[in-house]
């Protein structure tokens, strides 16, 4: 079975605590549906085209040259998430080394950042001896039952010590010089898994794909013992059906789907583009995306089983003490940590799982970038030197990431979060449904399945990709457009401005697509416009496998390819040269298969 990175589950977006913790009880439905019709769909349809052509995301699209900007877009869409993705690692690993301490800093509220309303639940007699948890006194608990003012220690840690938060996303304020320290961490783990490319980041990816699953199972078994923790997971498993014709929640579960199972982000493709040819990626699509969706799932029950023991230690609702986004990985759940005993050791394990699960998502996101680089420069020099592209990729990854670290940078994080990286990749999806299915031709693709796998695609697929997945997203989009909120945070309300720039950064990633089709269209021939458009639209002479001993039927070729033929028959990388090929990507797909 082929290895993908399997992400962590996706953050909903909310404008209060309440909403966000409800939909986690209205979120199952669309979810299962989702991923259903659209999310395992279109995974399979990636992977295939991934592995049929054995290129990159900008490689691919000479099955239909004038829609190639449909993989710039992937690569800005890329782009974006590398670069905040590795600032939320870089707090996982912050908060990893802060929780090498006998007891937590977050535990209590007699740090100097701490504020008049802080309100800790643990003893200060019990601070020191590590012994467990004392009862509430009935005055604390009578305060935390009723009025909505307390502020919890590790809140005030991550709002007015880690982050050190401005007022405004305007004001930057200063660099928070030990964020930077450990965004520095990050990129440089991630480069050091990645120089010799897939070869060694695939034999990192069995670690940081397989090792959560024994840090899950570990923090779930210690939460179902808690008490209260029936409580949690009951109200994890009971549907709020009025949530259910809610936009926003369709909305959401696509979301989660495409960050999940990373559909549209370009890294399916590439990542499927080392297969074997002949490798059954059907069997993949469906095993992998029904894997990864259970374990978001089985997260669901280690993290509200934890909640629900927290809102017994508390004596308040569960709603009360979910949250959404950051705060739960940063807030809710670190408050939960200081409840159990050995408090700091159940703090390092689940840091340590999100570092894995975040290192799993920017191997595969570098790779896009890098792979796609070289296939399209695809000369010799480019070929010898990919370490240093993806050297290069990394270093300016790291100072893009440079503003997301100063006090300011959570706003401008959920921001790219909220808009670059959302409404974008189901525009992308949909137009590749119909891009692949009617302008190159479904019974060409068909075909083309076929050859790879031995078999035509079940008819489940072939109505999906035809006519469902593309009507679901296209739905979708139209909802959220309609039942559009600006963003927020906690209470903080967003300028004009910046959510202008949020929607600039959603543009810029499908603006692509029309601005490449009418550069392509330009510079084909044609006498009319409408010859243009055909001969745009049709496929390059190259299209097809990339072995030549895999072009057969109707990619045989019965004449050698002549520079007159705008074939780009580009030189292979030297430790793979005994292999004959088409293109950059067709040279190592026999030897990394496992990727």
């Amino acid at each position: 079975m082929v290895l993908y990175p399997v992400r962590p589950p996706r953050r909903t977006r909310t404008t209060n605590e309440a909403t966000g913790a409800t939909r986690s009880s209205a979120f199952m439905f669309p979810y299962f549906i989702m991923l259903t019709f659209c999310g395992i769909p279109l995974f399979f349809m990636e992977l295939s085209f991934g592995q049929f052509a054995s290129q990159g995301c900008l490689g691919v699209w000479r099955i239909s040259p004038m829609f190639k900007g449909v993989g710039y877009g992937m690569m800005v869409v890329s782009t974006y998430i590398g670069i905040y993705y590795n600032v939320v690692i870089c707090i996982a690993f912050y908060y990893f080394f802060s929780s090498m301490t006998p007891v937590l800093p977050w535990a209590y509220c007699s740090n100097p950042w701490n504020t008049p309303d802080c309100a800790g639940v643990l003893d200060a007699s019990n601070i020191t001896n590590g012994s467990r948890p004392p009862t509430l006194p009935g005055n604390l608990s009578h305060a935390l039952n009723h009025t909505l003012q307390r502020t919890s220690p590790s809140e005030e840690y991550w709002r007015l010590y880690v982050l050190k938060l401005s007022d405004d996303i305007g004001n930057f304020g200063e660099v928070r010089l030990p964020l930077l320290g450990c965004l520095g961490v990050s990129w440089v783990v991630v480069f050091l898994c990645l120089i010799r490319g897939v070869k060694s980041s695939g034999k990192v990816v069995y670690f940081t794909a397989t090792f959560p699953y024994v840090v899950l199972t570990i923090l779930f078994i210690r939460g179902v013992t808690l008490e209260g923790a029936f409580t949690g997971i009951t109200y994890y498993l009971t549907p709020q059906w009025d949530k259910i014709l809610e936009a926003k929640v369709w909305g959401d579960a696509a979301s989660q789907i495409f960050y999940s199972l990373g559909c549209a982000w370009g890294g399916l493709i590439t990542m499927a583009s080392y297969n074997k040819f002949h490798n059954n990626c059907y069997r993949d699509s469906v095993i992998i995306s029904i894997t990864n969706c259970a374990t978001s799932v089985y997260a669901g029950f280690v993290i509200f089983s934890i909640l629900g023991f927290m809102a017994s230690h508390l004596g308040v609702d569960v709603s009360r003490v979910a949250d959404h986004g950051p705060g739960l990985a940063f807030v809710a759940y670190p408050e939960a940590l200081t409840l159990l005993p050995i408090s700091p050791l159940w703090s390092l394990l689940f840091f340590f799982m999100l570092i894995l699960l975040g290192l799993g998502t920017q191997f595969c996101l570098l790779e896009t970038l890098v792979t796609a680089i070289v296939d399209e420069v695809g000369n010799e020099w480019i070929l010898q030197k990919k370490t240093y592209v993806t050297l290069g990729v990394a270093v300016a990854g790291f100072l893009l990431g440079i503003p997301l670290t100063s006090q300011a940078g959570i706003y401008w994080l959920l921001l790219m979060d909220n808009y670059a990286a959302s409404f974008s990749l189901v525009v992308i999806s949909c137009i590749m449904c119909v891009s692949i299915m009617y302008i190159y031709g479904h019974h060409n693709y068909f075909q083309d399945i076929q050859m790879m796998l031995g078999f035509p695609p079940p008819l489940f697929f072939q109505i999906c990709w035809r006519f469902v997945s593309p009507a679901i997203i296209f739905f979708i989009l139209i909802f959220t457009v309609i039942q559009y909120q600006p963003i927020t945070y906690n209470h903080y309300q967003y300028p004009g401005w910046a959510v202008a720039i949020g929607f600039l950064m959603a543009l810029s990633s499908v603006i692509c697509i029309p601005l490449y089709a009418l550069y392509q269209l330009c510079r084909t021939d044609g006498d009319t416009l409408l010859q243009r458009l055909k001969n745009a639209t049709k496929p390059s002479r190259d299209w097809g496998p990339a072995l030549l001993e895999h072009r057969t039927g109707r990619y045989a070729r019965t004449i050698p390819p002549s520079p007159e033929d705008g074939l780009e028959v580009q030189p292979l990388h030297p430790d793979k040269a005994q292999i004959p090929t088409v293109g950059s990507n067709g040279s190592s797909r026999l030897q990394d298969s496992r990727i």
